[in-house]
């Protein structure tokens, strides 16, 4: 908010103070005297978000080829920044990554990172550390991840140990690697995690064991990157299924496919094939329901890398949903889980 806002604000209280003393109205008058002088000092410590030159600053994205990576990326290469973009699938040729190769840019580097791979973290890292020098890599916005449903009797441990090897090790592989770099610049991390990092949603544990991991990870973090001038960051979006279309009623029931075909005998008995299917079909209304633009979150992360005091937390929704999930957490299981 500008100065100019703020005196603005304060003038008009003011004038409402006075107006209610000329009608002499004396309890009004006394009333919006008080409430004149906390607002208005109130609005006059009300610092605005201070962003930071992007002159010198290099950022790494992981999970580019689509979604929130991708577009990040963009963002904070237009914003000025250097863009080392990790990609997935750049060697394979893979969509998003070729349309960031195509914009051309000296400052804009598409990398093959698959966050799982060591060696090609070590080769990530090599690159970025001969092309930021001494100034060393202001931001790392672990993006990459992925995504799946299925009760827990339903899912292999192949499935568990999966998922978390990309979404929740993949963050602390690929944060370890880079740490010395960014402690050097005294920058950022930013972890994307997700609501079901905060809450629990049956037939969603091996996606939210992960999300709560990184969120733990994230928080020891910032206490150990403190004395270093290393600011630690999370960004948790609600539902942005159809925005980053990382599911589909096609995908969904792709999965829930699989989930059958590798059932055992037992469970496929003891749940039978209407418990699946109906899982599957929650998980397809789902998948349609979210918000369809990415801006909120995208949003977020750049104000994570780019404020110059940026929150420990950005939880990206609507106030409703907001409310709801503060209520889950706070309020006693018996109240918050039926909500």
């Amino acid at each position: 908010m500008s100065a100019l806002v703020k005196l603005s604000t304060c003038v008009c209280i003011s004038l409402f103070a006075v107006i209610f003393m000329s009608n002499g109205n004396t309890t009004f008058a006394v009333v919006s005297a008080v409430l004149s002088v906390i607002l208005a000092v109130i609005m006059l410590v009300w610092k605005t978000e201070t962003r930071l030159s992007p002159h010198g600053k290099a950022v790494l994205i992981t999970g580019c080829d689509t979604g929130f990576g991708h577009a990040t990326a963009r963002r904070l290469h237009d914003a000025g920044l250097t863009v080392f973009a990790g990609c997935l699938l750049k060697d394979s040729g893979g969509d998003g990554a070729v349309e960031l190769q195509k914009m051309s840019s000296d400052r804009l580097h598409v990398l093959q990172l698959d966050v799982t791979d060591e060696e090609q973290i070590r080769s990530a890292v090599d690159f970025v550390k001969k092309k930021v020098g001494d100034h060393g890599l202001w931001a790392l916005v672990n993006n990459a991840g992925r995504s799946t449903f299925g009760h827990v009797e339903w899912c292999t441990m192949e499935t568990y140990q999966e998922m978390a090897d990309v979404t929740l090790w993949g963050v602390v592989r690929t944060t370890k690697a880079f740490l010395p770099l960014i402690r050097k610049a005294k920058g950022r991390v930013v972890n994307v995690t997700s609501i079901l990092g905060l809450i629990n949603s049956p037939s969603r544990s091996a996606y939210t064991i992960c999300k709560h991991g990184v969120e733990s990870f994230s928080d020891c973090l910032r206490y150990e990157m403190k004395p270093w001038g290393v600011t630690v960051c999370v960004v948790e979006p609600a539902n942005f299924i159809v925005a980053t279309g990382i599911y589909t009623p096609e995908s969904v029931r792709k999965i829930g496919d699989k989930l059958w075909n590798e059932a055992t005998d037992e469970i496929r008995k003891d749940y039978g094939k209407d418990s699946f299917e109906a899982q599957v079909d929650i998980m397809s209304k789902y998948s349609i329901e979210g918000y369809r633009g990415m801006d909120w979150v995208v949003d977020a992360i750049e104000a994570a890398v780019m404020s110059e005091k940026p929150q420990q937390r950005y939880f990206v929704c609507d106030w409703k949903v907001k409310l709801k999930t503060m209520a889950r957490i706070h309020l006693p299981s018996c109240i918050g889980e039926n909500m």
